[in-house]
């Protein structure tokens, strides 16, 4: 546990990192489903709350172990052990999003009562999991001793309060409440324990790993929406609108992997690490924006099938919203790693994109055909995409020189 080298080339992910980022699938698709059918069902609140609850939780799992392994990867028996150990968690995680989504359906009184507690119980064994790799590095690296004893420190916290909101019976504010808390303390222990040695993690590494999961998160979307349209297939059978839907989910996943891999994210980074917490921690943000559009466009299969039951404007606004959020994000995780200087013709075309998005969410409240703001939505990011074929690219690479020296 002396720590990899921050310089090494050539640094990749590797098959155990890769296999690990496979079991994040079902977790991502699971808080997708859990927030269309509370959608569909007109229970908008409880879907966020459980959404929100089950993204914050996975992705923050992944970037404690992504930024360990980036840190620390001895690729050792008890390092493949503990992996092992995290991934049980996250299935276990997982499969409990359903019961925890089921909860939040309103009973007679109208009262809501979060039961997360399989969830928790998942979190807890992937988060024992890295606290047993940090106690290790405490013992073996001697450097990062209080570094790690730091990191600990705040897991175990952290742990004792989950169990804890778990197992007593609390409300649903009251259970925010303790989150929230309890989430400031995971997000702060990086904060403080890096304050006092920086781990040795792979600027390109983490770049690359960071790409692999929003992969992840754009093929949720791709699968949700296959869903979606073979369920609305088998009671309907083919129409233009659900052609459009596949054609439009399709396209908006495939802007976004363009979009996220124009930034220069490694160079950046090894350039200016003092910026990695802004852009790790936005990217929880991200990935819930872009699991929410796999959501959006499941309600959006829902209105084509059920239109008496599921109105077209607010399908819209389910797909439009998160990739609203996840286009400003990007251009904010751009703009913090090379500039806002640079940024400025890119937030120029982010905003026409924006723009577009809420003019079809508009004009569809207005009585235009739901397939009518779809498209419009699906070729608002082509906006960005076309920009930096014509001039972005040399601003960016200009911005980049001078960031690097």
């Amino acid at each position: 546990m002396t720590g990899r080298d921050p310089h090494e080339r050539g640094r990749a992910a590797n098959t155990l990192e890769l296999l690990f980022d496979l079991v994040f699938v079902i977790s991502f698709a699971q808080a997708a489903n859990g927030l269309a059918n509370l959608i569909h069902h007109e229970n908008l609140t409880g879907g966020l709350i459980g959404f929100g609850f089950a993204m914050f939780a996975g992705v923050w799992a992944w970037i404690n172990y992504s930024w360990f392994s980036s840190a620390f990867d001895t690729d050792d028996w008890l390092f493949r052990a503990a992996t092992l150990l995290q991934m049980v968690g996250v299935v276990i995680f997982a499969v409990s999003i359903p019961q925890m989504f089921a909860s939040l359906e309103p009973d007679e009184t109208g009262r809501m009562v979060l039961d997360n507690t399989g969830m928790v119980l998942g979190y807890v064994v992937m988060r024992v999991a890295m606290l047993i790799q940090w106690l290790r590095v405490a013992v073996q690296n001697s450097a990062m001793r209080q570094t790690a004893l730091r990191y600990a420190a705040a897991l175990a916290i952290a742990q004792v309060g989950w169990v804890v909101l778990a197992f007593i019976e609390t409300t649903v504010t009251t259970m925010l409440v303790g989150s929230l808390v309890l989430y400031c303390v995971e997000l702060l222990g990086p904060v403080v324990a890096e304050r006092h040695g920086r781990t040795p993690w792979h600027a390109h590494h983490i770049a690359e790993r960071y790409g692999l999961l929003l992969i992840i998160a754009l093929g949720e979307g791709v699968v949700g929406t296959e869903v979606a349209v073979s369920a609305a297939l088998e009671s309907s059978g083919w129409s233009p609108e659900l052609l459009v839907l596949a054609l439009a989910g399709l396209t908006i996943t495939f802007s976004l992997w363009w979009l996220w891999f124009l930034i220069p994210t490694g160079e950046a980074l090894h350039a200016r690490p003092g910026r990695v917490f802004a852009w790790g921690y936005g990217h929880i943000v991200i990935y819930a924006a872009i699991a929410a559009i796999g959501a959006g466009l499941h309600v959006g299969a829902y209105a084509i099938e059920d239109p008496e039951h599921v109105a077209s404007s607010g399908a819209l606004l389910a797909i439009a919203v998160p990739l609203v959020i996840a286009l400003v994000g990007f251009e904010i995780m751009r703009s913090t790693l090379i500039g806002w200087a640079h940024s400025r013709a890119e937030t120029g075309t982010m905003t026409i994109a924006v723009v577009l998005i809420v003019g079809a969410v508009a004009i569809t409240v207005a009585g235009a055909p739901f397939v009518v703001g779809l498209v419009i939505i699906a070729v608002a990011p082509a906006v960005q995409i076309v920009a930096d074929e014509l001039w972005g690219h040399r601003s960016r690479a200009r911005a980049l020189e001078r960031v690097v020296g």
